[in-house]
């Protein structure tokens, strides 16, 4: 049933995702020119705001639990599993007052309306896989912005999506290199549920009337914990509250 209707509903989905990316990319672009950084940010959060309410027309139920008062005075690293580009939009939106940045790959800077705009001017990392030292280099910088202007930092441990939903085995890299340069940020890990289901056919038709949940879990303190200990110990808070 939710594959059936998934034919009938992807087309007004991706037709109405699509519009509000080539709407909002000339925004971004006044917003930064006129208003700068801060003005651009607002932009994107309205980008996403509307990006999110799409899955609604995909008859998607979205929820998202955040029954902590974390800091906006303090750097977040926010640690996540990671199923589906969906994930972004929600995190982006309901995160927005602590300035949630991400690490991309590179190859997307390029060629998606409002999204690689965004990906270049909005102060996250983008990175090449195939260089090293550049993706150290680049998530040194978004360290460096983190500290100066508290920023906050999503980063996606499983170094790719989940596709069939099962989580895989976290790595400290990026984590390391943040913590390294600001070992006082917050750790908080979320759990993602549900949004590997919307593609499990594809790109088309995308799944019709799947719930998608995001889950804020208790912050963990970094220090006189290892990164190891850091990794582990969020790694097991989200696995969980997937599958307990």
């Amino acid at each position: 049933m939710n594959k059936i209707f998934g034919y009938l509903l992807t087309p007004i989905h991706y037709l109405f995702f699509g519009i509000l990316l080539l709407i909002f990319h000339p925004i971004q672009w006044i917003c930064l020119k006129i208003g700068g950084q801060e003005a651009h940010k607002h932009s994107v959060d309205i980008l996403n705001f509307f990006l999110l309410g799409s899955y609604t027309l995909l008859g998607s139920r979205i929820i998202f639990k955040n029954p902590h008062h974390l800091p906006i005075n303090r750097p977040i690293i926010f640690i996540a599993n990671h199923q589906s580009m969906y994930d972004i939009p929600a995190l982006i939106w309901f995160l927005r007052k602590y300035h949630a940045k991400f690490i991309s790959k590179i190859e997307l800077t390029k060629g998606i309306p409002s999204i690689s705009f965004n990906l270049k001017y909005g102060g996250g990392a983008n990175i090449d896989r195939k260089d090293s030292k550049q993706a150290v280099a680049e998530i040194l910088k978004l360290a460096e912005r983190m500290k100066k202007y508290n920023w906050s930092t999503v980063i996606f441990p499983e170094g790719t999506r989940a596709k069939n939903g099962q989580m895989k085995a976290f790595n400290a890299g990026g984590i390391a290199t943040l913590l390294k340069k600001v070992p006082d940020s917050l750790i908080v890990p979320i759990a993602i549920d549900g949004s590997w289901k919307l593609v499990q056919y594809g790109k088309f038709p995308l799944s019709a009337f799947e719930k998608i949940s995001w889950k804020v879990l208790d912050p963990i303190e970094p220090a006189n914990k290892t990164i190891d200990e850091i990794v582990a110990e969020s790694e097991e808070a989200i696995k969980k509250a997937l599958y307990f």
